[in-house]
């Protein structure tokens, strides 16, 4: 079995909830939009909103280019919570584990996803944010590629 999240031209629809310390978990959905423009280099544009509450959508505009010989991808990100971000990601068997961090922060704020694929059209999301050395926030998913 071979992915379909990120190497393939796709919309993907987003269910979960999301942690923060100290906080009631909230429920979250959004949206992921992935194309392949040019050889190797791939955007991706996420929406993320939490019905029910009054906090903001988080909005995250990627490119990224795909080392295709190594299974490995680089990819800078301009998202609304965090700012500006660089990250990397790694393609292995049954998941895809990526590692971002932003830029400039005093904050020291970096992060990791991972996403397990279930079936070719679903996958599960785990991931956090790290402030310093605390997690500051965890979201958990489930994707659905929408045929």
């Amino acid at each position: 079995m071979t992915h379909s999240f990120l190497v393939e031209t796709g919309q993907w629809i987003i269910n979960g909830n999301w942690f923060e310390r100290n906080q009631a978990p909230l429920t979250i959905n959004g949206a992921l939009d992935i194309r392949w423009s040019e050889q190797n280099w791939f955007t991706m544009n996420l929406e993320l909103s939490f019905p029910g509450s009054d906090r903001e959508d988080i909005i995250g505009k990627y490119r990224g280019h795909f080392h295709e010989a190594a299974y490995q991808y680089t990819y800078v990100l301009k998202q609304n919570l965090l700012g500006k971000i660089e990250g990397e990601g790694w393609i292995a068997l049954d998941s895809i584990v990526q590692r971002y961090w932003v830029i400039g922060d005093r904050q020291r704020r970096s992060g990791f996803e991972t996403f397990y694929r279930i079936s070719p059209n679903s996958y599960r999301l785990s991931g956090a944010i790290v402030t310093g050395a605390f997690i500051s926030s965890t979201i958990e998913a489930t994707l659905e590629r929408q045929i």
